[in-house]
């Protein structure tokens, strides 16, 4: 009898092979991994000295409008957020597959069509972000436009295309009601003015219907504006729409300045920097004195009539034909020709307000000005009034941005 503990000859084999095999495969092992170092890096095992990749991939969402949102106003923006994106694009188009045309903001956070949306018209957004990998992400959303409203609100420009005005001209804009205070902001966003060459200004409201814009210094001579409002479909509370876009091409006229010192009685008119005609003037008596402050010309009649029995009463009032007028402020001060105080004209202040110049000099100089041409006059008793006429000059730049709804280093 064989005990278990015993010889066995064929187990012994088994247990010698089994031993041969293990080290054949531990051998293998060692050898391919230091043959391969970097097959432990690629795996980020603990230990290894050079961090995993981070994941660079790109990401796109759409927050507004919301996929398959309705009544979404025509002027809406595609507003979006991605990460990771050295490259991004947006997309637009319309239910029947035509491309609307638009343009991605500074920050790259939101994209704006050129013109409004049609109305009740439905459109795909597509959001595109390319990684640095390579890769792109997307997001859509499908929405619909609201219908057109029956309350809109009419935005009109003071110039038009083709206009050649005066370096002190400020874009003028009129809104059919009042904008309210909280909306404004909103609505300058979507106004921009473009100059060639390239000038530095600011939007301003004049008032809760009209907003104005002037650049820091008087317009270089000869420059060219562009300004474009997107302002068609965008809500103002109430139920009221703003019912249009606009766009205004114009250009700025030699740089033709008049400044009238009361101390010498004299306009000293330069054009381009050059002084070309020192005329003498006649302003406002002690009873009625002229205006000090810088004014714009507002406005331009060969042949008029002053008829201020209204405004004066029936001892002060008069009414006087008038040749060569130029209006100053809203109050009704002008330049303008006065034959009858040629003889106190250079010496004396004889005239209701106004800048009194001879008939010679008023022709000469009405065929010089433009609308916008700039008029400071110097030293009388009166300071100009802001809001009597275009005043935008008559306050500094500082002080002007003020009276914008969005911070200067905002614009």
């Amino acid at each position: 009898m064989v005990s278990s503990r015993g010889h066995h000859p064929g187990r012994r084999r088994a247990v010698v092979l089994a031993a041969a095999v293990m080290a054949a495969l531990l051998s293998v092992t060692a050898a391919c991994s230091k043959g391969n170092d970097s097959s432990w890096q690629d795996g980020a095992q603990p230990g290894s000295s050079q961090p995993a990749e981070p994941d660079t991939k790109a990401k796109a969402t759409i927050s507004e409008p919301a996929a398959d949102a309705n009544n979404v106003p025509a002027s809406t923006a595609i507003a979006f957020e991605t990460t990771d994106a050295v490259e991004t694009a947006v997309e637009v188009k319309s239910a029947d597959g035509e491309e609307v045309e638009g343009n991605l903001s500074a920050d790259k956070k939101s994209w704006l069509p050129t013109g409004a949306l049609d109305w009740g018209k439905t459109y795909t957004a597509t959001v595109s972000a390319t990684g640095d990998d390579g890769k792109t992400a997307t997001a859509e959303s499908t929405f619909t436009v609201m219908k057109k409203p029956g309350n809109t609100v009419a935005v009109s420009s003071f110039l038009g295309d083709g206009a050649v005005v005066g370096v002190g001209m400020p874009m003028i804009v009129k809104f059919g009601k009042a904008i309210p205070q909280g909306d404004r902001a909103d609505v300058q966003r979507r106004m921009k003015v473009t100059a060639e060459p390239a000038q530095e200004g600011t939007w301003a409201w004049i008032s809760p219907t009209e907003i104005h814009f002037r650049p820091k210094e008087f317009w270089k001579a000869n420059t060219k504006v562009h300004y474009k409002l997107q302002t068609g479909g965008l809500p103002l509370g109430n139920g009221s729409y703003l019912r249009n876009d606009l766009t205004v091409d114009l250009k700025i006229g030699p740089a033709l300045v008049m400044t009238v010192d009361n101390r010498t009685k004299r306009m000293t008119v330069t054009k381009d920097g050059k002084v070309i005609r020192t005329i003498k003037v006649s302003l406002g008596k002690k009873a009625t004195p002229s205006s000090s402050g810088t004014m714009i010309v507002i406005e331009k009649k060969r042949e008029t009539v002053f008829d201020t029995f209204e405004e004066l009463g029936p001892e002060e009032g008069y009414r006087t034909d008038i040749d060569f007028a130029q209006r100053l402020t809203w109050g009704g001060e002008f330049i303008h020709a006065a034959p009858w105080s040629e003889g106190q004209q250079g010496s004396v202040n004889v005239s209701h307000g106004c800048v009194n110049v001879s008939m010679k000099d008023g022709e000469w100089l009405f065929g010089q000005t433009r609308i916008g041409d700039p008029i400071t006059v110097k030293g009388t008793e009166r300071k100009l009034q802001n809001g009597n006429g275009w005043t935008d000059w008559n306050m500094s730049f500082a002080e002007y941005a003020e009276l914008s709804a969005i911070p200067l280093s905002d614009q």
